[in-house]
């Protein structure tokens, strides 16, 4: 077979591949948000809901599913939520057609991506180690950026060619491919660190949560998660409003194109990050990014409604600002965790993140909608909330000083 051939580079080269196909069709929604929100006749809150569907689904299935692969193969766990991924974007593109429906088929693809994301990481894990490991992780971490990016533009030019439905039709085959290609290349096994049935309870989560260090990098992970799902989730309809209100048509880059460059800008600046994170010390990169991300969501807000190329600027700038901790703020949690634990605090550490994730896009869509629709005023409240939550996460990481990674610049 295959699979017991493949040599632990190409395992790496392999997993990430097939990330990159399952992410694909993750942010077909909120690409495709405003002219569904229009021909369904949503309001920004509804609108909100169906994007934070995906990331509820992820919180309530990711405690158990990345939990599981401490006991199951990672590898059955990542094929069965590959499966939900694919049922969940068929079902978007064949039956969505209103809040309800929509809502029902994110919530299913949130699900099935709370057992590839995490799941991934820990297969990789499980088979793979030293140097190698913690650039699978950075590589882990840049297919996923590649693939979201990729996905706004991938959205647009489908739906403008073929139909928002077709979108989704083809997000679901691309997500089966990667099914194929884990399903027949992996192999079976690896130094799976699973814990005996007489040890300590699958679903006990205490030893993790007093893990102070993997808790720290956790929990700025959340906020670090609810920055970026929401400028996901709102960048495209963020800069439609800009336009509009600007008076200027969207001929630098159109809305879609702009979130598909800030993505790939944000996966190189993730990868960076990890590098920076070595040299600078983990603790400073991400205090840095904190306080930077702060500052231009504040920009965002403010003055950047006032012109569209200036609104794409920021944009382009802030986007690689808030990736610059992500592969740090994950390796920081892997890094620090009891290794017959790690499947339970890489879950905890998803959850929280997509809690923030979940929080996010309705923190925006409330904002408008409480100050009455879109306006310059409202969508200042709105960065400058997210602003607010990342000096919060800044003051209570520096509080719990967690520990640095074994071979990053030790801090005084």
């Amino acid at each position: 077979m295959i699979g017991d051939r493949i040599s632990p580079k190409q395992l790496v080269v392999l997993v990430c591949s097939a990330q990159v196909l399952v992410q694909l069709g993750a942010f077909f929604w909120p690409a495709l948000l405003p002219g569904l929100t229009v021909r369904w006749g949503l309001t920004n809150s509804e609108a909100g809901w169906i994007t934070a569907a995906f990331y509820g689904a992820y919180i309530v299935a990711v405690p158990v599913l990345v939990t599981l692969t401490d006991r199951i193969e990672a590898k059955s766990v990542y094929l069965a939520g590959v499966g939900m991924t694919v049922v969940g974007h068929l079902l978007f593109g064949l039956c969505a057609d209103g809040f309800w429906s929509a809502m029902a088929a994110r919530a299913l693809t949130g699900a099935g991506w709370a057992g590839t994301y995490m799941t991934g990481l820990k297969l990789l894990a499980d088979r793979v180690e030293g140097r190698l490991l913690s650039r699978a992780t950075a590589g882990h971490a840049a297919s996923i950026g590649v693939s979201g990016a990729l996905s706004f533009a991938c959205a647009d030019l489908i739906a403008s060619a073929a139909g928002w439905r077709a979108a989704f039709i083809v997000a679901s085959v691309s997500a089966a491919l990667a099914a194929l290609l884990v399903g027949c290349a992996v192999p079976h096994g690896g130094r799976s660190r699973r814990m005996t049935a007489s040890s300590e309870a699958l679903f006990d989560f205490r030893p993790v949560f007093r893990n102070r260090s993997a808790m720290a990098y956790a929990i700025v992970y959340g906020v670090h998660t609810l920055e970026m799902s929401a400028l996901r989730g709102w960048g495209v309809a963020y800069l439609a409003f800009v336009a509009v209100a600007a008076g200027s048509s969207a001929t630098l880059l159109s809305p879609a194109m702009t979130l598909t460059v800030l993505g790939l800008a944000g996966t190189l600046a993730s990868v960076l990050g990890n590098e920076a994170a070595i040299k600078l010390g983990r603790r400073r990169l991400i205090g840095m990014a904190l306080i930077t991300s702060a500052l231009f969501a504040c920009l965002l807000g403010t003055v950047g409604p006032w012109s569209y190329p200036l609104a794409v600027l920021l944009l382009v700038i802030y986007g690689p600002i808030v990736w610059l901790d992500s592969s740090s703020l994950t390796a920081g949690t892997a890094g620090t965790a009891d290794p017959a634990k790690r499947g339970a605090t890489l879950a905890v550490h998803s959850m929280l993140g997509y809690i923030g994730g979940f929080i996010g896009p309705l923190v925006i869509g409330w904002t408008l909608d409480l100050g009455g629709g879109m306006s310059h005023a409202t969508w200042a409240a709105a960065f400058l909330i997210v602003a607010a939550l990342s000096i919060i996460a800044l003051a209570a990481f520096r509080f719990m000083q967690p520990n640095e990674l074994l071979g990053d610049r030790q801090q005084k």
